[in-house]
């Protein structure tokens, strides 16, 4: 036991490493070390890093020469993705004292032990694409205090031609059905009524299990009592189908929020992206939602200025997704990743290109949500309140809809409902800001 040891963390990267750091942490609370914020002193240092961008490489290495300049007495631990895709760079650097990848996390306290024992630099790094094992890491407590974001999956079999993820998580690992049960359980118990289901490619869920799939683990959280709502995290427009949804309406906790990644809205550029269906089949996954959900929010992912991408293909994508008409786009421009396919294609995009085009999607997808969000008004939506906040000297509850779309509501001391982990109903009646629905607590649904 290590009573005398803080630990602060830091995470990088996605809700998936949201996760896995929460996890890290009932590791070492478990081993006797007393967690901090990262701005604290600390005698060790542990950021969860991420390698989906050149940009996340960079920042991975800044947060790691800033927790040595921190503390030089310090322990510093760099664990995950970024690590897995640059150990020999990483052990030139000699910044970082401890390595971890992907596969290991759940070891960190023994790992830990084994450096304090010899004072030598250690390096955990597995072969990932051999891996088959997942790697089982639970959690009794979130970072977020009304929503838990639940790992379920690990790992992508997909090989898209831009994407270093599958060489930074190796082939697709399943979790346990009953130990995610279990998990999710206790959360309850603990007062938890949102989970989200992640995973680095969740509708690959079960497929190495051989006898259940995303939709039976689905139907197993159904029946946990004290859950309200199951939201799922980004999801693959070919597991969209007649049969799938049909089943999941069944299924009532299931949010109608449904993240579908597309990348391109241009054919051409889906085949260079290595990407498994073309826009006729994710506009058919659309619809397929839209028929069996009254006004789902659907979300996605789009990538600007990919190799190759002339101004034909840009306009295609673009005249897309006006057509297919989305709640949220979230915009990136493309990123050179070393190791893939996409680094050695010829017809690489200035940076000005990437730019001038991620603007015009971007003033798209402020337009599309707006209009996405203009219907709520009038109507009457469950909200779960999660955090007070204030506007121009008036305080508000903020908190999320089943679609995930935002309302505020007057904080009134004399509401004891007006508390945060509370699911309401609200009557929207407008725009408080330009982004920012608010309403009224209505009494009756």
């Amino acid at each position: 036991m290590n009573n005398n040891r803080r630990a602060a963390f830091l995470t990088l990267g996605c809700k998936v490493n949201q996760y896995e750091t929460d996890a890290m942490k009932e590791v070492l609370e478990a081993d006797g070390y007393e967690v901090v914020d990262f701005k604290e002193p600390a005698d060790v240092y542990i950021i969860n890093t991420c390698s989906v961008t050149n940009m996340a490489d960079r920042k991975s290495r800044q947060m790691i020469h800033r927790a040595k300049k921190k503390n030089p007495e310090a322990v510093v631990v760099a664990v995950g993705c970024y690590v897995q895709a640059a150990e020999e760079e990483l052990k030139k650097n000699h910044t970082a004292d401890i390595l971890i990848g992907n596969n290991k996390k759940k070891e960190i306290a023994q790992i830990l032990d084994k450096y304090f024992e010899k004072r030598e630099n250690i390096s955990e790094v597995v072969d990932i694409a051999k891996t088959k094992e997942y790697e089982t890491l639970t959690i009794h407590k979130v970072s977020e205090h009304t929503r838990a974001y639940i790992k379920i999956q690990d790992g992508c079999n997909q090989f898209c031609s831009y994407c270093i993820i599958p060489y930074t998580r190796g082939r697709i690992r399943s979790k346990d059905p009953e130990e995610i049960v279990r998990e999710i359980t206790q959360l309850a118990k603990d007062g938890f009524q949102e989970i989200v289901l992640t995973g680095i490619h969740l509708s690959s869920y079960g497929m190495d299990l051989g006898d259940i799939t995303l939709i039976d683990i689905i139907r197993k959280l159904q029946m946990i009592e004290g859950i309200k709502r199951i939201r799922l995290g980004s999801l693959e427009p070919r597991i969209i189908t007649e049969d799938f949804v049909r089943e999941l309406k069944k299924c009532d906790k299931v949010c109608p929020h449904f993240h579908l990644s597309l990348q391109s809205g241009c054919d051409e550029t889906l085949k260079r992206m290595n990407r498994k269906y073309n826009t006729v089949e994710y506009e058919n996954a659309l619809n397929i939602l839209r028929k069996y959900y009254d006004h789902p929010a659907l979300t996605t992912d789009v990538i600007v200025g990919f190799v190759g991408e002339s101004e034909d293909e840009f306009e295609k994508t673009r005249e897309y997704l006006e057509k297919i008409n989305l709640y949220e786009m979230h915009i990136f421009k493309y990123s050179v990743r070393k190791g893939t396919r996409a680094e050695k294609m010829e017809g690489h995009l200035p940076e000005e290109v990437k730019n001038r085009r991620s603007a015009v999607l971007l003033e798209m997808t402020e337009r599309h949500k707006k209009d996405f969000e203009q219907w709520y008004i009038g109507k009457k939506q469950k909200v779960l309140l999660e955090e007070m906040t204030e506007i121009d000297g008036v305080k508000y509850m903020q908190g999320h809809t089943e679609r995930y779309v935002k309302i505020a509501v007057k904080f009134d001391e004399n509401l004891k409902i007006l508390r945060q982990n509370n699911i309401i109903v609200v009557e929207i009646e407008g725009f408080l800001d330009e982004n920012l629905l608010y309403g009224k607590v209505s009494i009756e649904f």
